[in-house]
């Protein structure tokens, strides 16, 4: 991940202040295969469309964040739940 250490260190969800950290490629690659398969969720209800390229999880593995671009999508309603997630 391109994301400077210094800036991930102050960076947090914005929905539950948790810290981050990047999302490791196996575990990407296990979101990937179901946003594939449409079924994977954005907090808002709407089906993630696009694989992700990297990534951001809570340290409660509880919500990703998508890093488009190298710039992390920090809105509330564009979290992934990984409750939602198979194997994960």
């Amino acid at each position: 991940m391109t994301i400077d250490k210094e800036f991930l260190e102050i960076l947090c969800c914005p929905e539950t202040r948790k810290s981050l950290q990047v999302l490791d490629p196996e575990r990407m690659e296990t979101v990937n295969r179901q946003i594939a398969a449409q079924s994977v969720k954005y907090k808002d209800g709407k089906v993630v469309d696009a694989p992700l390229q990297e990534a951001l999880i809570t340290d409660d593995d509880t919500t990703i964040y998508r890093v488009d671009d190298e710039i992390p999508v920090m809105k509330v309603e564009m979290g992934i739940a990984t409750d939602q997630l198979d194997q994960f």
